[in-house]
C-alpha cells in the first residue's frame, strides 16, 4: 500500500512536468510577460527542470543515508511549497523560485520510489514494481496536458497549482500515515523504575514540546495569512489609510514582498524555520536533515548540479533556429565543464563522497547510464515531433487533435513499461532493452515514411503504438539492471542517475535532432523554393524521425554490449524498509 501510494505521488508529479504546456501564455500574462516575448518565460520552463535535475543526485544520496520514507515526505512537502509559491507569484522571479522547488520535490519522488522498490523486493522480483513506477511516471505525459486543459476549463491557471498544493499536501499525510503503521508494533513500554520524578520529566517534556508544536504551528500560520495578504492586497484595505500604508514599499520601486506585510511574511518564516531547528521534534527536524546533507557531501552535490545545470541552461534556452544551444550556450558549458574537473578532483579525495568510489564501476551501471541518455534522446523526438507532424498536415488548426495523435504513442507507453518488467523475469536486462529500442527504431523509420495523408490511415496506428510499447519496454530493464549492479546502500543515487541520465539525453536530444530537422529543410528549400510549407515542414519532421531511429538502434547495440545477457538472479532479500524517522 504504502509503495502505491508513492507511485501515485510520482505520477502526480510528473503530471506537473507537462502541465505548463497549455498553462505557460496564461502564466506569461499572470507575471506581466506580453505573449509575443516567449523568449522570456524560457525560466519558467528551465527552472523546474534546473530543480528537477541538478538536485536529483543529492536527494538520491540522502534517501541512502536517511532512508526512502522521509525523504519522499520531504519531497512532497517541498513539492506542496512549490506548488504554493507557484499559485501566489505575482512576478517571474517568484514564479521561478516555485517552479524549482516543485522540481526539486517532484525530482525527489523518483529515485525515492525506485530505491524502496529495492529496499522491498529482491532482485529477481523488482522487474514488475519497476515497470509499475515507470508506467506511472511516463503516463504522466499523457494527463499532465489533459489535467491543465480540465482546470483551464473552469478556472485560472493559478487553480491547477492549488489543486497540486491539496494533492501533495494529502498524499504526505498518506505516505505518513502508511509509513508510521509499517513502524508500528515495536517494543512495548517498559515499567518506569524511577517513580514519580521521571513521570514529571516526562510530562514536561511533553508541555515542552507540545508547546513548542505550538508555537510552530502559530507561525505558520501568520506566514501563510501575511502571504496570501502579500500577494492579494485587497483593494478596499489599501484605500484605508491606515492600513493601506502596509501595502506600501518600504523602498523605492520596492516589490511586494518589501512591503511591511511582505517583510513580516519572509520575518516569519524565517522564525518558522529558526523554531524547527530549535525544537527538532516539533515539526521539522531540520538538524538532521543539515547533518545528512552533509554526511550525503554537500560540496560534491553543489559542484554536480552546478556541472548540471550548465547542460540544462544551455540547451533548455536554446533557439534551435540558430544553433543547438544558445548564445550563451558555450559559457554555461564552459562553467559545466570547469565544475566537472573540480567534482572528479572531489569524489577522488573525499572521505565519503555524493558518488562512493566504486559505486558505477561495473559496467551495468555506468552502461545503464549511457543507454538511458540515449533512450531519452530518441524518446524526446516522439514527444515533440510526433504532435507537430500532425499540426503540419492532418490537424493544423488544432492543438487537441494534434495531442490525441500523440495519445496513440504514448498509450502504449505504459503498457510496454509493466511488460517489460514482467518479461525481466523471463530475459536479461540487455537483451529486452535491445529489443525495446529495435521496435523504436523500427517505429521511426516508419513514420519518416508518412506523407500528408498517413494519419488518416488505420496504418499510422502501427509506428505510434510500436513506438510507444518499445520504449516501455526498455525502460524497467534500464533501472533494473542498475539497481541489480550497485550496493544497497547505493540505490538511492544510482536511481537518481538514471533519471537525470535520461532527462539530459532529452534536453540534449531536442536542441539536436531540431538543428538537423532545420538543416534538411533549408537545404530542400534551396533545391527546391517552390515547396510549401506543408511539404518543407513534413521535410524537417522526416529528418527529425530518422534521426531519433539511428539514437534507438545505437541505444539497443549499446544495452547489448553493456547491461548483461544473464537474467537477474536473486542475491538474497533486500533490505528492509528503513524507519520513518
Amino acid at each position: 500500500m504504502l509503495l502505491t501510494f508513492c507511485a501515485v505521488a510520482v505520477a502526480f508529479a510528473a503530471i506537473d512536468t507537462y502541465v505548463v504546456v497549455l498553462a505557460l501564455p496564461d502564466m506569461m500574462g499572470g507575471v506581466g510577460i506580453p505573449i509575443d516575448e516567449l523568449q522570456r518565460a524560457a525560466p519558467i520552463v528551465s527552472g523546474f527542470l534546473l530543480g528537477y535535475i541538478a538536485m536529483l543526485p543529492l536527494i538520491g544520496r540522502i534517501a541512502d543515508l536517511r532512508g526512502q520514507v522521509p525523504v519522499l515526505a520531504m519531497s512532497l512537502a517541498l513539492f506542496a511549497f512549490g506548488s504554493l509559491v507557484t499559485a501566489i507569484s505575482y512576478d517571474l522571479p517568484s514564479m521561478v523560485a516555485g517552479r524549482f522547488a516543485q522540481g526539486v520535490g517532484g525530482g525527489g519522488l523518483v529515485p525515492a520510489t525506485m530505491s524502496l522498490v529495492a529496499a522491498i523486493y529482491p532482485v529477481e522480483r523488482r522487474g514488475l514494481p519497476l515497470g509499475l513506477v515507470s508506467a506511472v511516471q511516463e503516463f504522466g505525459s499523457v494527463l499532465g496536458p489533459l489535467f491543465g486543459a480540465l482546470v483551464l476549463g473552469f478556472t485560472s491557471w493559478r487553480g491547477i497549482f492549488a489543486i497540486n498544493l491539496a494533492g501533495g499536501l494529502l498524499l504526505l499525510l498518506a505516505v505518513g500515515v502508511l509509513a508510521r503503521g509499517r513502524g508500528a508494533g515495536g517494543a512495548g513500554g517498559a515499567a518506569d523504575g524511577a517513580g514519580g520524578a521521571t513521570g514529571a520529566r516526562r510530562d514536561g517534556g511533553r508541555f515542552t514540546l507540545v508547546a513548542a508544536r505550538g508555537v510552530v504551528l502559530l507561525l505558520v500560520g501568520v506566514t501563510l495569512a501575511a502571504g496570501l495578504l502579500t500577494f492579494l492586497q485587497p483593494a478596499s484595505v489599501q484605500r484605508d489609510l491606515t492600513w493601506g500604508q502596509l501595502f506600501i514599499p518600504v523602498t523605492d520601486g520596492g516589490g511586494r514582498w518589501l512591503t511591511p506585510v511582505g517583510l513580516v511574511t519572509v520575518g516569519a518564516f524565517v522564525l518558522f524555520l529558526l523554531g524547527c531547528w530549535c525544537w527538532p521534534r516539533s515539526l521539522v527536524d531540520l538538524r538532521s536533515w543539515y547533518r545528512h546533507l552533509l554526511d550525503a557531501d554537500l560540496l560534491g552535490a553543489l559542484l554536480l548540479a552546478a556541472a548540471l545545470g550548465g547542460v540544462v541552461l544551455a540547451f533548455a534556452t536554446a533557439d534551435p533556429e540558430v544553433a543547438v544551444f544558445s548564445e550563451q550556450g558555450p559559457w554555461f558549458l564552459a562553467g559545466s565543464g570547469i565544475a566537472l574537473v573540480l567534482l572528479v578532483a572531489h569524489l577522488r579525495t573525499a572521505q565519503a563522497p555524493i558518488v562512493p568510489r566504486g559505486a558505477l564501476r561495473p559496467t551495468p551501471a555506468w552502461g545503464a547510464l549511457l543507454v538511458s541518455f540515449l533512450v531519452g534522446w530518441a524518446l524526446i523526438a516522439a514527444l515533440v515531433d510526433i504532435p507537430l507532424f500532425a499540426r503540419t498536415t492532418t490537424e493544423p488548426d488544432s492543438q487537441l487533435g494534434a495531442a490525441l495523435v500523440l495519445l496513440r504513442f504514448l498509450a502504449a507507453l505504459p503498457v510496454g513499461a509493466i511488460l517489460g518488467g514482467w518479461l525481466l523475469r523471463l530475459l536479461p536486462p540487455g537483451v529486452l532493452t535491445a529489443i525495446g529500442m529495435t521496435a523504436a527504431g523500427v517505429a521511426f523509420l516508419g513514420m519518416a515514411a508518412w506523407d500528408a495523408t498517413s494519419l488518416d490511415t488505420f496504418a499510422a496506428n502501427g509506428p505510434l503504438l510500436l513506438g510507444g510499447l518499445g520504449f516501455g519496454l526498455a525502460l524497467a530493464p534500464v533501472n533494473a539492471a542498475i539497481l541489480a549492479a550497485t550496493d544497497d546502500h547505493t540505490h538511492g543515487v544510482a536511481s537518481a542517475l538514471v533519471v537525470v541520465a535520461r532527462m539530459i539525453g532529452m534536453l540534449v536530444g531536442i536542441s539536436a535532432l531540431t538543428t538537423v530537422g532545420l538543416r534538411r529543410l533549408y537545404a530542400a528549400q534551396a533545391e527546391d523554393p517552390s515547396l510549401s510549407l506543408r511539404e518543407l515542414g513534413m521535410v524537417q519532421e522526416h529528418a527529425v524521425f530518422v534521426g531519433a531511429a539511428v539514437v534507438a538502434f545505437a541505444a539497443a547495440a549499446l544495452a547489448l554490449a553493456v547491461l548483461g545477457r544473464d537474467r537477474t538472479r536473486a542475491v538474497g532479500t533486500a533490505e528492509l524498509l528503513r524507519s520513518a524517522g
